[in-house]
């Protein structure tokens, strides 16, 4: 089942360094959900620092912003610490979460069909509605283009 504009968030509970976060917790929040494929490497580095940087205008909306990943919680603060993330990132090994939320499934790269991460960003509005859910974003810009769906 996939989800589009206008469905229920599905709630979630994942780890972060703080502890764990629970969506139906941020209620009352216009919640970010960045979905990538990996720390550390260019494309996803890229991403962060692009929301890390653009943070402020992101507060200024209302807006607080996950990155969520299958990675591990100690890949997660050598990620922050090293490229100084200002916002929490989450860990999903099992790939619960990316499933829940489409971001994890077939995908063609370099002409070859593979499962993998599928690079997704999702708006939820503060009554846990998806108000944009987009798959497939190209790193570069997503953070930008995601400012605009606000």
């Amino acid at each position: 089942m996939a989800l589009d504009v206008g469905d229920a968030a599905p709630d979630f509970t994942l780890p972060g360094a703080d502890g764990d976060v629970t969506l139906s917790s941020l209620r009352g929040q216009t919640v970010v959900l960045y979905f990538y494929p990996r720390d550390n490497t260019p494309g996803c580095t890229a991403q962060a620092c692009e929301y890390r940087d653009l943070r402020p205008k992101f507060d200024e909306a209302g807006a607080v912003i996950y990155g969520i990943s299958k990675d591990s919680l100690g890949s997660h603060d050598k990620f922050t610490t090293k490229y100084d993330l200002n916002f929490p990132l989450l860990s999903d090994p099992d790939l619960v979460v990316h499933n829940l939320f489409g971001a994890y499934g077939e995908k063609t790269m370099y002409g070859k069909k593979r499962m993998g991460v599928k690079r997704t960003t999702v708006v939820i509005d503060p009554d846990g509605v998806i108000k944009a859910i987009k798959s497939g974003v190209r790193a570069k810009g997503n953070a930008e283009r995601t400012l605009a769906l606000l």
